[in-house]
């Protein structure tokens, strides 16, 4: 399964990186899953797991983790973010 996965605000920058696409093993069927198996990947990854109020969207609709995800899916992760 190919997902392409975008990454916003303060987690692009922690990521050094915005968008990656992304061939999925066959256990990952949720945003929650994509999330971890990221996540796993330590170091700046662990942002992930641990960014409190992160939101998600799944071909620009926002969603919660339990999302399916499918072949051809884009994902992006947002930090909350504040503007002034």
């Amino acid at each position: 399964m190919n997902v392409k996965v975008l990454f916003f605000a303060g987690l692009r920058e922690a990521l050094g990186t915005g968008s990656e696409s992304l061939a999925l093993p066959a256990g990952v069927a949720t945003v929650g899953a994509l999330r971890d198996q990221l996540a796993a990947r330590g170091d700046s990854w662990t942002a992930l797991a641990t960014t409190k109020n992160l939101r998600v969207a799944v071909n620009q609709q926002m969603v919660g983790l339990d999302a399916a995800v499918k072949s051809g899916d884009e994902v992006a992760f947002f930090p909350p973010v504040t503007g002034g």
